[in-house]
């Protein structure tokens, strides 16, 4: 029979490396169980569930307002429904002398475009009748206002008591 002869330095190597890997094994284990790891992992739910949160409620404004847009655009095609209606029916009803449509209206023309009279803007005049060009109009902003000559001040308030 042949036994197995280990040699005691390779039972010394085998065991610190069975130590370390044991150790290796324990401070996994034990960072995983500990209070504060338990803690990061429940902060980190949390953040995960509240930027879930912000991400569904933006989800909701987002719907919300685009939903906004296409009601106001339906209300908008309605009331330009009824107003044409109503244009449609007064023109037959008054012997054409009713308003005017506003498919008559819409003729392509920019209407954000100023009109020419409107676009010719000048400041206000000055139309206080003067008598004079030196005089002083209306709009100066002393015009009637009256001054009267003020004593001049003396610094030396003995003066005033010998005089």
């Amino acid at each position: 029979m042949e036994s197995a002869v280990i040699s005691l330095g390779t039972l010394i190597a085998m065991g610190v490396a069975v130590l370390i890997v044991g150790l290796g094994i324990g401070l996994l284990f034990g960072r995983q169980t500990s209070p504060a790891q338990q803690k990061y992992r429940d902060v980190e739910r949390k953040l995960d569930q509240i930027l879930q949160d912000k991400k569904a409620y933006e989800d909701e404004v987002v719907e919300h307002f685009t939903d906004t847009a296409k009601l106001l655009n339906n209300l908008t095609e309605s009331y330009r429904d009824v107003h044409n209606h109503l244009a449609k029916g007064a023109a037959t009803l008054c012997q054409g002398e009713g308003p005017i449509s506003l498919d008559r209206l819409e003729d392509g023309r920019d209407t954000a475009e100023i009109p020419a009279h409107l676009a010719d803007i000048h400041p206000p005049l000055d139309y206080a009748p003067k008598t004079s060009p030196d005089e002083k109009g209306m709009l100066n902003e002393e015009f009637g206002l009256e001054r009267k000559p003020t004593e001049p001040i003396r610094e030396n308030p003995e003066e005033t008591e010998k005089a």
